[in-house]
C-alpha cells in the first residue's frame, strides 16, 4: 500500500505488516456518558481551572461550559493585576463560539488567562470535568452560580505584619467594615457589607442608608456581650 506522505528510502523498502489492534481510544466520562473522544466535537463538559502569569503577579480562574466541542459559556475572574481585568474583558468576547482546540491556540491577551485555558483543556480532553457524571451536563448559565447573589467574585483579601498583626479586608460575605478585638487585642469577629446586594438595592431605588443597614452583617463574636472590647477599621487603624 502506497503512503500519501513522503517516506525515507529505508521505509520505502520495507514490506507491509497488517495492524492487529484496531480498538479506539479509552472512553472518558462526559456528562453522564462514556465517550470515545476521536475529534473535537466529541468533547463536552463544564469545568474550572486556574492560571498565572510568568512573573506570578496575578492569577485567573476560568470557567468554561463546553457542548459538542464548542465553548458556550465562559466566566473569567482575575486578581492581583490591573491590566488583567481588561484582558479578561477581551477574552470573554473571544471565547464563546470557539472550539476548545481553537481556544487553546488563541492569544487570550493575558498570560494568566492563557495558562488557565491550558489547564482547562487538559481537564476537558481527559474527561475530568466537574460535570463528568452529571447526566446531560449543566445548563448554560451554570457558571454564574459560582458568583452567588449580587454576581460578584468571592474574594478573600487579608493583610498582616509582624509589627501590627492581621487585618481582614474582604471575605466571602463581603467588604469587611470593622474587626472586633477581645481584651487581648485578638480578632474574634468582624462586621461586613454585602456589596453586591447593597449596590443592587441602590440601583432599584432603595435609600443608601437603608440599603447599607440591610446589607450589613457580622460573623464570630462581634458583640460586646460576646467578649468584644474594641472595634477597629482594618483599613485605617
Amino acid at each position: 500500500m502506497s503512503c500519501p506522505y513522503p517516506c525515507s528510502h529505508e521505509v520505502e523498502q520495507m514490506c507491509c505488516v497488517t495492524k492487529g489492534a484496531k480498538h479506539g481510544p479509552a472512553p472518558v466520562p462526559e456528562e453522564g456518558k462514556w465517550v470515545q473522544v476521536k475529534q473535537v466535537t466529541d468533547i463536552s463538559g463544564l469545568t474550572h481551572g486556574v492560571g498565572w502569569c510568568a512573573p506570578q503577579q496575578g492569577a485567573c480562574k476560568l470557567t468554561l461550559n463546553v457542548k459538542d466541542g464548542v465553548i458556550q459559556e465562559s466566566l473569567i475572574e482575575t486578581i492581583g493585576c490591573s491590566g488583567m481585568t481588561h484582558s479578561a474583558a477581551m477574552a470573554a468576547e473571544v471565547l464563546p463560539g470557539k472550539t476548545v482546540l481553537e481556544a487553546m491556540n488563541t492569544d487570550l491577551v493575558c498570560d494568566a488567562i492563557n495558562t488557565a485555558m491550558r489547564e482547562l483543556f487538559l481537564q476537558i480532553a481527559y474527561g475530568r470535568t466537574q460535570s463528568a457524571f452529571s447526566e446531560g451536563g449543566l445548563p448554560i448559565g451554570a457558571g454564574l452560580e459560582d458568583l452567588g447573589k449580587g454576581l460578584r467574585s468571592q474574594i478573600g483579601t487579608m493583610y498582616s505584619t509582624a509589627q501590627k498583626g492581621v487585618r481582614y479586608l474582604e471575605m466571602a460575605e463581603g467588604y469587611v467594615k470593622r474587626l472586633a478585638l477581645d481584651k487581648n487585642d485578638e480578632v474574634i469577629g468582624y462586621e461586613f457589607i454585602r456589596l453586591g446586594q447593597f449596590l443592587e438595592m441602590i440601583k432599584k431605588g432603595t435609600d443608601a442608608k437603608e440599603a447599607l443597614a440591610k446589607c450589613t452583617g457580622s460573623y464570630g463574636r462581634f458583640t460586646k456581650e460576646d467578649g468584644a472590647v474594641k472595634y477597629i477599621d482594618p483599613r485605617h487603624e
